[in-house]
């Protein structure tokens, strides 16, 4: 069959082939997640997602009743601290729900 009649494979697609490939020479092995871990993965996913809301919000509030400029700079450090703790936590637990643990 021609290739006339088919789209270029994106980048992300051809990475996502190699990807694949290196996992299968390497022996790693594709397992599905039960519903329970879809469940749990989802809810961890909402939970990080709330509290990345929250802190944002929070740091919004801080920036808009703060005129010091040292605790803005203070803030404005601490704030994607904090978001890279959350996601990093999200990470975590859905890395260990795919593990089988929770």
């Amino acid at each position: 069959m021609s290739r006339m009649g088919k789209k270029p494979k994106s980048a992300y697609d051809l990475t996502m082939e190699r990807l694949e490939a290196a996992d299968r020479e390497s022996g790693v092995k594709e397992t599905s997640l039960s519903d329970v871990q879809k469940e749990a993965i989802a809810e961890a996913r909402r939970v990080a997602a709330s509290r990345l809301a929250e802190r944002e919000i929070l740091f919004r509030d801080a920036m808009r009743k703060t005129p010091d400029p040292a605790e803005r700079k203070k803030a404005e450090e601490e704030y994607p601290i904090d978001r890279k703790r959350i996601e990093d936590d999200r990470d975590r637990a859905i890395e260990s729900i795919r593990r089988g643990g929770r």
